[in-house]
């Protein structure tokens, strides 16, 4: 994992992504880690939170114990994650033109397995695991410079705290899990929906062309 003062950006755009749901799969493979443990995931609401269902009395686990789950499956997220699809080809496409980096809001102390993991698969774009709210870190992280920037995340509370610090960034919704992204709230206005990559590598080179030309 990188330090925010490691990163050193080349003069030319910047793509910045969330990792789960966006990057790789998250609500299908933690789905299957929860079966595996006699456990279920919902798709009830927008939230993990009072929709984990303990199989063996039907009840809904409890917000230490959802946490706790969710703990034990980035310990061993290499074991089940992959990535979301046209993902790979579609971010080595766009690293000809933009630097990547990619803003997971984990604990850090599952970083190491989340490197890895990326690695691993071709993604060795600088990681940043932060707890701390996205847009002040997008914001140090892009320095005011006179370029264009896009963020990449499927939580909208993520997409309003990058458009606080950073109102020109592109800001882009996307979200793996057809079945959760239903449930989702609508994003604001001025915020994109892409249904996968090819779509937001498309919302992308249109604001790079109109940024050239504005």
């Amino acid at each position: 994992m990188s330090a925010l003062g490691d990163i050193r950006l080349r003069h030319r755009p910047l793509i910045v992504a969330d990792i789960d749901e966006v990057v790789l799969e998250f609500l299908t493979p933690f789905t299957a880690f929860l079966e595996a443990r006699e456990h279920t995931l919902l798709p009830r609401s927008f939230r993990l939170t009072g929709n984990i269902i303990d199989r063996r009395n039907g009840e809904a686990v409890s917000d230490i114990a959802t946490k706790a789950l969710l703990g034990a499956f980035y310990a061993e997220q290499d074991r089940w994650q992959t990535p979301a699809s046209a993902v790979i080809e579609t971010l080595a496409e766009l690293s000809g033109d933009a630097d990547i980096v990619f803003l997971t809001a984990m604990p850090p102390s599952h970083a190491a397995v989340r490197r890895a993991l990326l690695d691993t698969l071709g993604l060795s774009y600088p990681l940043l695991a932060s707890e701390e709210p996205k847009g002040p870190l997008v914001k140090q992280l892009h320095g005011g410079r006179d370029l264009p920037l896009v963020f990449v995340d499927d939580i909208l509370r993520n997409l309003r705290s990058v458009r606080e610090e950073v109102p020109a960034c592109l800001l882009i919704n996307l979200m793996a899990n057809a079945n959760f992204r239903a449930l989702a709230p609508p994003p604001d206005a001025g915020m994109y929906i892409a249904t996968g990559w090819p779509e937001a590598a498309k919302l992308i080179r249109d604001h790079w062309s109109a940024a050239r030309n504005g």
